[in-house]
Order: C-alpha cells, then sequence, then structure tokens
C-alpha cells in the first residue's frame, strides 16, 4: 500500500459548492476493481462556534453542560467527508451512497472553549452481494490527545457479487412497554440542513425527495442518534465510552416516533420505533469503551 496523502485545509470548505460538485459527478462509474483513494484530510485548530453550537442543542435536544453533546464533532466533520467523497479518484457517486451504522467513542468529555484537530480518511472497502460497504474513520484531537472517533459505515447498492446466503429468519423485538413519545416536525430536515451543512434533497421537502424515488422527506440519520443521545444525556458515562448505532429504515417526516431505551448491565440498549412500536429506525446501544 502506498502511503497516504495528506491535505491539511486552511478552514472547511463551503457545503453548497459541494452538492453542486456531487450532482455533476452522479453518473460516476465504479467499475470492476474500485480502489478508494488513500487520502488523509485535516482541518486543525477548530475554533467553536457557540451559536451553532446553541443551534445544534435546540434542534437536537441537548442541554447546556459546558461539554460538546456526543454527536456534535460529526458537525466538523462532515465537510471533510464530502472532501474525501469528492475527490476525483473516489469511485463511487456520493448520491445514492447510504449511511448504515455509526461508531463514535468518546475518550473524555470535550469542553465547549477546547480548539480541536480533526482528520478523516477512508477505512475498508468490502465488496458484498448486493454491493459496496466501506468506511470513513475520523479523529478529533486536542493538543495531540485524542479526545473522540468515529466510524462512519456507508453502502453503495449495485455491482455486488449477487451471491446468495441464507438469513436466519428475522424476529420482531417486542413492542416496549416504556418509552417517550416524539412528534417530529415536517421542518425537521431544513433547520437541522442548516446547522450541519447536509442540505441533501431528500431530507428538505417532499417533492424535493420525490426526485430521488422518497415519498416525502427523510430524517437526517445523524439527527435521530444525537436526539436518542440528548435523552440519555444524563445518564451517559463520564468515562470512555461507545455509542454504536445501526440505521435500519427512513423516517419520513412529519411523524409520531416511540423511542425506547432499556438500561443494561453494560450500559443501554435503545431503539427508535415508529408509532405502532415495531418498526425500527435506529437501534444503538451505549457501552464502556475498552481501556488501554
Amino acid at each position: 500500500m502506498t502511503s497516504s496523502e495528506v491535505r491539511t485545509l486552511k478552514q472547511a470548505p463551503a457545503m453548497m459548492p459541494m452538492f453542486a460538485k456531487a450532482l455533476v459527478r452522479a453518473n460516476v462509474k465504479p467499475g470492476a476493481n474500485p480502489v478508494l483513494p488513500n487520502i488523509t484530510v485535516r482541518l486543525t485548530d477548530v475554533v467553536l462556534d457557540s451559536k451553532h453550537l446553541a443551534a445544534y442543542r435546540r434542534v437536537c435536544g441537548f442541554s447546556s453542560d459546558g461539554f460538546l453533546p456526543t454527536t456534535y464533532p460529526h458537525m466538523h466533520a462532515h465537510p471533510l467527508f464530502m472532501t474525501l467523497l469528492l475527490d476525483k479518484h473516489f469511485p463511487f457517486a456520493v448520491l445514492g451512497l447510504v449511511h448504515v451504522r455509526n461508531i463514535i467513542t468518546q475518550h473524555r468529555p470535550i469542553k465547549e472553549r477546547e480548539q480541536l484537530d480533526i482528520e478523516c480518511r477512508f477505512g475498508e472497502l468490502t465488496r458484498l452481494a448486493k454491493g459496496y460497504e466501506f468506511s470513513i474513520i475520523t479523529t478529533v484531537s486536542t493538543g495531540g490527545e485524542l479526545v473522540w472517533e468515529s466510524e462512519s459505515i456507508m453502502f453503495r447498492r449495485g455491482g455486488g457479487t449477487g451471491e446468495t446466503t441464507e438469513r436466519a429468519p428475522r424476529t420482531a423485538s417486542p413492542i416496549p412497554s416504556v418509552y417517550e413519545t416524539w412528534y417530529v416536525k415536517e421542518n425537521l430536515g431544513r433547520r437541522y440542513g442548516a446547522i450541519s451543512g447536509d442540505r441533501n434533497p431528500i431530507h428538505l421537502y417532499a417533492f424535493t425527495a420525490k426526485m430521488f424515488g422518497f415519498k416525502r422527506q427523510i430524517a437526517h440519520g445523524m439527527w435521530s442518534k444525537a436526539r436518542c443521545l440528548a435523552s440519555l444525556q444524563e445518564q451517559l458515562p463520564t468515562q470512555p465510552f461507545t455509542v454504536d448505532v445501526s440505521f435500519k429504515l427512513p423516517m419520513f417526516i412529519p411523524a409520531k416516533v416511540l423511542f425506547a431505551p432499556v438500561k443494561t448491565e453494560q450500559g443501554h440498549h435503545f431503539r427508535l420505533l415508529a408509532k405502532d412500536g415495531v418498526k425500527p429506525y435506529l437501534e444503538g446501544t451505549v457501552t464502556l469503551a475498552d481501556s488501554d
């Protein structure tokens, strides 16, 4: 493997021009043997905007406690994600990628005023039966100390092996007996998109979502994860912990949803469900991270 090319950015790139570039590259084909570019994108000395942080807390439901919400560093990583995905050597079109899983490890609480160094790079690319799966690895450090890291696992349909594998019968989880009811408004995608910079048309309006095959707009997966953690905020560990979430089905908005957390020996297990208490939007765990 060749050494990684490291690109240090002077500032976070603007999101709107990158979405325009994503539209231009909508017909990119992976070819028979796609390979991910071996590049790392860095952004150093990031100073957080208190107004932006306050707006993020409002839309996701976090209270102000002097520390960054567990999911907040993802806001500063997203432009770096797009930089990787729009590299001329990236073999797939950005449009059509599906975020299927996100794993965050917070090594310690991050104070609001700490300056952050952020790096993003590609992980492994795997060919599956129905397409390709790859990950984007993000690390956040301050003063040389690793404080936060994540793995975002993406799926691209098409070009898979076509192999058929036997699946174990899917058993529905029991309808929860304890849950919170949330009412997700129609404008959520626009509100979260304005803060995150992720103004993908599938999240904005019914008519823009229909252009991409959805019956109406869908909530951002990372908003769903953040909203779940906001509900658990007072119960999250102060020692290193990992939040592992799988995104199951799209949440069409507006929607009435059920948040069902369960305390476990390892930490917490939680689900975000449709109003019927059965159809899952996401499922996740909070567990203490392995210590060295």
